[in-house]
């Protein structure tokens, strides 16, 4: 690639000639997934961005050209709710799978800085695989460190650190701090003494450390989730934080410790009680302005009001339409008919316009977006381009916000990294399943991570 240098008080500056390009995409549809939905038919990329669309970037001279041969590019899939380093140590077995009498791993599956390092990389290499560009570790730090798991501690911690800094980038990582234990208890003074300790420094663009999660409450179908209206046996659930006063005391202080340090908050929250507790925290309690937009991991059974409220606080929800898949019969047996019907309000959520991701929480679902996806739609209870535009959006953009990085990522406009995935057809045009779409490359500022052997290179 050809540079021109210019010399300026003695100091040499390179200056890359602006009619030239690193990459010209062409040949196909390319879904920028801007504010319009702006479809176009080539984009050129240069150190790692986008630098021009259509007429534009095919006026430009480019090092190297990708026809896309009718195909289309979409941005990278940014999965906001995927554990990386359980999916890659237990990689290939999911707890909600086609085979459900597969082996399931049990006990620590790893024990070594080694292995945490092998998990990890098999996770990225998955991921690229798949077209996913970024995701969201939720929940790694020193409440996990006596963790059967071994995936979670802050060990973990120390190994996405190693790697990064080690130039291993596939993906852009935005990672929770976790300071109770996964899927269980949150003592207050623990949480106190882990969020006073800064966090590591990062480079934010691949490794961004935003906030906390707390685990609130359990799940619908094991009567776990704290809701209002009690399940069968009476009982209501109940929360899972502790402090020296009542488990709701320590659950607003967690949250309010976390608002006044200015940090994200993810909450796993399933039942309306928790979901309701936590918007109330933050109707009482601005956050930082600088700060991620905070949101509740799942809602599976938030209330219409509950959503609208959310919405103007500027709240979001991390949804799983897969589990809602794996999960609903069994949901049925404590819920009844009707109170399964009103869970996992994606539509009300999409149609309420509250900042809303679709995600995985793999390794509990498969990380394949476009088993996702198609779940998306028979949740949406329609499949057409509409719909599957918004599902798309929620898959890149939506989650870039969810980030804080909507400036930067999340679709495919000029001035944005170059993270995209190339598909042998478009997902948002009807007729045919997204799972059935093979992903052919996957690029990662501006760089292939991903190639199908029949991608084309002229």
């Amino acid at each position: 690639m050809a540079h021109s240098f210019v010399y300026i008080g003695g100091i040499m500056k390179d200056m890359l000639r602006s009619d030239e390009a690193d990459l010209l995409l062409h040949g196909g549809r390319i879904r920028t997934v801007d504010a319009r939905d702006s479809v176009t038919d080539a984009l050129a990329i240069r150190d790692g961005r986008i630098v021009a669309l259509g007429a534009d970037a095919r006026r430009l001279r480019a090092a190297e050209h990708l026809d896309l041969d009718g195909r289309t590019a979409i941005p990278g899939i940014n999965d906001a709710h995927l554990h990386a380093a359980w999916l890659g140590a237990r990689w290939p077995h999911l707890f909600f799978s086609e085979d459900p009498h597969g082996h399931q791993p049990q006990g620590a599956l790893v024990r070594t800085a080694q292995e945490r390092s092998h998990a990890l990389r098999t996770a990225w290499a998955l991921l690229a695989e798949l077209g996913i560009t970024s995701y969201t570790e939720p929940g790694i730090g020193p409440g996990e460190d006596d963790g059967e798991t071994g995936c979670f501690g802050s060990a973990m911690m120390d190994a996405y650190l190693e790697l990064h800094r080690g130039g291993a980038r596939t993906a852009r990582v935005t990672l929770l701090r976790l300071f109770g234990t996964l899927d269980g208890a949150a003592d207050l003074a623990a949480f106190e003494r882990g969020i006073a300790a800064p966090p590591p420094r990062t480079d934010p663009r691949w490794l961004a450390i935003t906030g906390v999660k707390i685990f609130a409450d359990g799940i619908p179908p094991m009567s776990t989730a704290w809701v209002s209206e009690p399940y069968p046996d009476g009982t209501a659930g109940a929360l899972l934080t502790t402090g020296a006063g009542s488990a709701l005391d320590a659950y607003r202080r967690m949250i309010a410790t976390a608002i006044s340090r200015g940090e994200q908050v993810a909450v796993h929250a399933t039942g309306d009680r928790s979901i309701e507790e936590f918007l109330r925290v933050f109707e009482e309690r601005a956050p930082h302005p600088d700060a991620p937009p905070s949101y509740v991991v799942h809602g599976d059974l938030a209330r219409p009001d509950q959503i609208a409220r959310a919405r103007a606080l500027n709240v979001g929800f991390a949804v799983q339409p897969l589990i809602a898949r794996h999960t609903r019969q069994w949901a049925e047996l404590q819920l009844g008919a009707e109170r399964t019907a009103a869970a996992w309000p994606l539509a009300a959520m999409i149609d309420a316009g509250a900042l809303t991701t679709i995600t995985s929480d793999a390794p509990i679902a498969t990380p394949d977006w476009r088993v996702s996806f198609d779940a998306s739609l028979a949740l949406l209870g329609r499949d057409d381009a509409g719909a599957r535009a918004a599902v798309l959006r929620r898959m890149t953009l939506d989650p870039a916000r969810q980030d804080g990085a909507q400036t930067w990522k999340g679709s495919l406009e000029i001035g944005k990294v170059a993270d995209l995935a190339i598909l042998d057809a478009d997902p948002v045009e009807p007729g045919h399943d997204v799972s059935g779409i093979g992903v052919v490359r996957t690029i990662v500022d501006g760089r292939t991570v991903f190639e199908r052997d029949t991608a084309r290179v002229d």
